[in-house]
């Protein structure tokens, strides 16, 4: 597997995927290699729970920081080179996540013959609000194309993101298949033999701070729950490129004493806080899935998500969540309170939420899914290299 982030290199939802399904494979019998990036956190090669990690050093050659495409282009050339590593050794699938590894998957499996497989966890269409413009984004729209045309299988995490990418890059629909994003529960569930802990009337919502994830409609629903929800808090935890406007909004609307912006907040620490809050929010305008709002349930903390893209299809039906129309904070703020002010709803939510993660959304799961979509690739390749005269 490719993954530009990996643990403890997390940057978004990627890492989560990646490092749980390469556990998973490995649980049922599967030998898996993950390439990833340096991180002065970990070393540049090791195993963690038997997944071999190699990590590439991209220092040179020197690109500007907002040149992302270039300095991705640079460091799949690193990547690539992690092959060697490898000796003799060849695998059966080279596994692609995002278009930030497209050149080093591509390169990979036609050095070793190997079916490729990419998982398109976002578009940049997407993230644009269904147009592409001009610049970076087309670049990345670009190379999104490229590697699912590529690719022999596509996955999508969600039936929102299948619609999205066989509508934005032509492809043929039996072509991309339906994997979710999994969760670790084991990891999440507060401890059985620590003492519990109150919830209170505290509010938490964390991930990348960019606009499109709604953490600015999360702060005025909580500003107008003032005098609504007595010693209401919220926290809003993940670093970003709107992580400043999104302070300039909460000190101009007068919310510094009830919406506090953590910035990074390791994952234990994390857990401890959705530990002992009443409610966990994820306000996202788009979201191609939302693992965050897996790790929200499988916490216990009672789950309310914006109705939009992969995360209405978690919650939709179920009674694990409660929904709310993307950007409207007045909804939002009623469905909090709500939450909040009725401790019967608050465990019907978190009774249900972990009947779902433990019936769809384990990790064991998702990898037998995805053995599944490897077991088309294997079937697409070898038509392919016979039509081709290779076989």
């Amino acid at each position: 597997m490719l993954s530009w982030e990996y643990p403890p290199l997390v940057v978004g939802g990627i890492a989560a995927h990646v490092d749980g399904l390469a556990r998973a494979m490995v649980r049922s019998g599967h030998e898996v290699v993950v390439l990833s990036l340096h991180t002065p956190d970990a070393p540049d090669d090791t195993v963690v729970d038997g997944v071999r990690i190699l990590r590439a050093r991209i220092d040179l050659p020197w690109i500007p920081d907002d040149n992302l495409v270039a300095r991705m282009a640079s460091a799949n050339h690193q990547i690539t080179q992690l092959a060697a590593q490898l000796g003799r050794w060849q695998p059966d699938i080279v596994h692609a996540h995002d278009w930030l590894v497209a050149w080093a998957g591509d390169t990979i499996s036609k050095l070793w013959n190997t079916p490729l497989v990419a998982t398109i966890h976002a578009t940049e269409r997407g993230r644009h609000g269904g147009h592409v413009p001009p610049g970076m984004p087309a670049a990345i729209n670009s190379i999104e194309w490229w590697l699912t045309y590529q690719a022999a299988e596509v996955i999508c995490c969600s039936q929102f993101m299948i619609r999205e990418v066989v509508s934005g890059f032509e492809l043929p629909t039996d072509k991309v298949h339906l994997v979710p994003n999994g969760v670790d529960l084991a990891v999440w569930q507060p401890s059985t033999t620590a003492t519990p802990v109150p919830r209170g009337p505290l509010v938490v919502g964390w991930g990348r701070v960019q606009y499109e994830k709604g953490f600015q409609v999360l702060a005025r629903a909580v500003g107008s729950l003032r005098t609504r929800v007595p010693g209401i808090q919220c926290i809003i935890a993940g670093r970003g490129s709107y992580l400043p406007e999104l302070q300039s909004q909460i000190d101009i609307e007068g919310l510094s004493d009830i919406v506090q912006l953590a910035g990074f907040v390791p994952d234990d620490d994390l857990r401890e806080i959705l530990h002992r809050a009443g409610c966990a929010v994820i306000p996202s305008l788009y979201e191609p899935f939302g693992i965050v709002a897996l790790e929200a349930m499988a916490a216990g903390a009672p789950t309310v998500v914006a109705s939009t893209g992969g995360l209405a299809e978690i919650v939709a039906g179920t009674d694990a969540g409660l929904l709310f129309e993307p950007g409207n904070h007045h909804e939002l703020a009623d469905r909090i309170e709500q939450v909040l002010k009725q401790p019967t709803l608050a465990t019907t939510l978190q009774t249900t939420a972990a009947q779902l993660l433990a019936d769809h959304y384990t990790w064991d799961a998702i990898a037998a899914s995805t053995i599944a979509v490897y077991t088309s690739a294997f079937s697409s390749h070898a038509a392919a290299t016979t039509v081709g005269g290779h076989a």
